[in-house]
């Protein structure tokens, strides 16, 4: 059934606020609890899930290859595990993963090594789009075959392995891709070796860590080794907060003089809080408090008081772990007066859209300059805009995070803003408005007749 879709109208700047709130949990962090859930033994308790599109298109697809899921609450579940290699779905099976590329891929993963699967994996028109050339190859060295042959976007076909056997493998700077191979090298025969050179987000390991007979982590030489074949142990997980979606309300409290902002129980995992520290790094005052490990993840509360930035200057180092935030870094950068530039950031190409020219247009639009590279953007900030009368429509491109960013833009300048295909929002933050309302923000919700 397709998604109604809506078009949200911004006219006001957002007042001085100072407020507590709770953020949406985490999309990461929900997704793996249920794909790991899966193809476990016994029962998984999955609590504070995230209900947004994506973890939806999860356990639609898991529903399909078999997983028996209940629903106790508003958002805790119980996972019926089939256990390693148990998943099976009808021939041909349609998986439809939505506009979820975390779900694509690592669902890919599991279904390489899992007997006798042949199904069709697709997606929305954003998820189509996206280069999957960089998946497909290990999963074609564990033996996975998919059709068309030399075709890299969805929809695919998959074939999985008759006869998987661990691989050797560095997944670059994708930790999707990293999951993905995990995945598929726990129902594989030997072990797989994961050279990971670059240090992404490692919420897959941090689940899968207490099962040491299919995990080992050799810190000293940068390698996973993933043994195959042994039956993996029920989870019970409490899922944070989403440092992603928290970061767009820590920006408009940043951006907003006078304001002062708490968000709960957030996730603090040290690889998916680089918006946080590059933006303390120049003039931010966020503080992180009430710290404690729950899940082997990091959790706490994250203060924010609104400040005055020094232009960004952003290199590679800090991509990995601010992939999601970049768009509203533009929007931040743009509202700071100076040049700010960022560098190592040309796979923001391949995500929902292409976030770079995406987010240029935008600016273009609202009178801030910006050169861009493959690799690169400077932005040439200002810190006064005059409010026009003209209404400025903004395309989505069915991505949340340019949804988000522009409205937050269209707040913090009182710039009158149309952004149309809003819904894509619900893929990962469907408390956005919500919050938004609480804080103060003003908008209209346009329904398309």
């Amino acid at each position: 059934m397709p998604k109604k879709s809506f078009s949200v109208l911004f006219n006001d700047k957002i007042k001085v606020f100072n407020k507590i709130v709770d953020v949406d949990p985490d999309k990461s962090i929900s997704i793996r609890s249920f794909l790991i859930s899966a193809i476990s033994n016994n029962i998984s308790k999955i609590s504070n899930a995230l209900n947004s599109d994506d973890v939806k298109s999860c356990i639609r697809c898991l529903q399909i290859l078999g997983v028996k899921i209940k629903k106790k609450n508003g958002s805790d579940y119980l996972v019926f595990g089939k256990g390693l290699g148990s998943l099976y779905s009808k021939k041909n099976q349609v998986l439809d993963c939505g506009n979820s590329g975390t779900l694509a891929r690592l669902l890919i993963g599991i279904l390489s090594t899992t007997p006798n699967i042949s199904v069709k994996i697709t997606g929305d028109k954003s998820l189509k789009k996206r280069n999957m050339s960089r998946l497909l190859k290990p999963m074609n060295e564990f033996g996975a075959r998919f059709f068309p042959s030399n075709k890299n976007f969805l929809p695919l076909k998959l074939i999985s392995s008759e006869m998987p056997v661990g691989i050797n493998y560095n997944p670059g700077n994708s930790a999707q891709i990293k999951s993905a191979i995990i995945l598929a090298g726990i129902n594989s025969f030997g072990t797989t070796n994961i050279i990971e050179k670059q240090k992404t987000r490692d919420h897959t390991e941090n689940i899968l860590i207490s099962n040491s007979n299919s995990l080992k982590i050799e810190k000293e030489n940068n390698i996973l080794k993933v043994f195959g074949k042994n039956n993996l142990n029920s989870i019970d997980i409490k899922v944070p907060s989403d440092p992603s979606s928290a970061a767009f309300f820590a920006a408009i409290c940043i951006l907003n003089k006078g304001s002062k902002l708490k968000i709960k129980k957030v996730c603090l995992n040290n690889r998916r809080i680089g918006f946080y520290k590059l933006l303390k790094a120049h003039g931010a005052k966020i503080k992180m408090q009430n710290i404690k490990k729950e899940n082997n993840e990091l959790v706490g509360d994250i203060v924010i008081n609104g400040s005055k930035l020094k232009p960004i200057i952003s290199g590679s180092d800090y991509y990995l772990s601010a992939t999601d935030e970049y768009p509203i870094l533009f929007v931040m950068a743009a509202l700071t007066k100076g040049t700010s530039k960022f560098k190592g950031i040309s796979e923001l190409s391949n995500k929902e859209s292409n976030r770079i020219l995406e987010m240029k247009n935008i600016l273009k639009k609202v009178g801030v300059r910006s050169v861009s590279s493959k690799n690169s953007l400077t932005i040439f900030g200002k810190n006064t805009f005059k409010k026009k009368n003209s209404l400025i429509k903004i395309d989505s491109k069915n991505d949340h995070r340019i949804a988000m960013s522009t409205a937050i833009l269209a707040m913090s300048t009182g710039t009158r803003l149309l952004i149309k295909n809003f819904e894509t929002v619900n893929t990962s933050s469907p408390s956005f408005l919500k919050i938004i309302k609480l804080l103060g923000g003003k908008f209209e919700i346009k329904k398309k007749l």
